[in-house]
């Protein structure tokens, strides 16, 4: 059997965005920090790391189709955070984002690794930023190598 699968080194050149949330910034400044250390330990240099800040995560979507369909980046990582309150809007919020931004990806063909947060509690949100659970930041913005790499293997 052959098989294909991403690598976790940056190629020659490559050019993320981080696509982040203002709303919650004590979680999305972790998340952040967590992606982007992530991405120069694995070869990305720091001048081709963007970062681009919308609002709140409902926004993630539009901005990263933007980013996409300009061409200016290899690879997007959606950083949010979206924690449950006492209303219905959390479920409302973290539905569209997600939707949002894998139809994106979808149209755009350009790898989107999902970093959005969607937590019951603070507490939870703290632990998956670079406590207890990992960074998941670090986590999406590694996927995000692995899918460009993988993207660039099966276009060959």
């Amino acid at each position: 059997m052959q098989v294909t699968e991403g690598q976790l080194v940056a190629p020659e050149g490559v050019r993320l965005a981080l696509v982040a949330a203002r709303f919650n910034d004590l979680i999305v400044d972790r998340l952040i920090a967590g992606a982007s250390d992530a991405l120069r330990r694995h070869g990305v240099e720091e001048e081709r790391i963007e970062l681009i800040r919308v609002p709140g995560s409902f926004e993630l979507p539009l901005a990263v189709q933007q980013v996409a369909d300009a061409g200016r980046a290899d690879g997007i990582v959606a950083l949010g955070a979206v924690i449950r309150g006492g209303t219905d809007h959390y479920e409302h919020v973290a539905t569209e984002c997600t939707k949002g931004v894998a139809q994106a990806m979808m149209a755009s063909g350009v790898p989107v690794a999902y970093g959005l947060l969607t937590v019951d509690s603070v507490e939870q949100a703290i632990e998956r930023a670079g406590t207890k659970s990992g960074n998941k930041g670090a986590d999406a913005a590694l996927s995000a190598l692995e899918m460009i790499d993988l993207m660039r293997q099966l276009e060959a």
